[in-house]
């Protein structure tokens, strides 16, 4: 990892349509996002992702495959970066990029606002 992530916030943008057991589930080609708080536990996490040709066997053996936030946890720990931020987030990859443009700039505004630094993108 760059020095330059040192005190740098990351927080993880998904495409694998994650989102939390109870919360709202995407729903066809929704062009939004859900927020994964940083606190949430593999078996929280569902996939909701539409498409029949999305392999799901990856994330079922190990959430880190789709969504690292155990990853990036260590590398904190070990001050490779300088921190994980409290939220996390997930759009439905099989949605047109036009209609997901104004929530993507709604979202890098939140993620402005909350000091994040850096983002991985997790497109699956």
């Amino acid at each position: 990892m760059d020095r330059h992530c040192r005190g740098a916030g990351l927080s993880i943008v998904s495409s694998a349509g994650l989102v939390v057991r109870g919360a709202n589930p995407f729903r066809g080609r929704d062009p939004d996002y859900r927020a994964i708080p940083a606190d949430t536990k593999p078996e929280e996490l569902l996939i909701s992702h539409i498409s029949i040709n999305f392999d799901r066997t990856g994330f079922q053996e190990d959430w880190n495959v789709v969504f690292p936030l155990d990853r990036l946890n260590e590398l904190a720990a070990d001050g490779v970066i300088g921190s994980v931020a409290e939220a996390h987030y997930s759009f439905m990859g099989a949605t047109d990029p036009i209609q997901m443009e104004p929530h993507a700039r709604e979202l890098a505004g939140r993620l402005k606002r909350d000091n994040v630094d850096a983002v991985i993108l997790s497109p699956v």
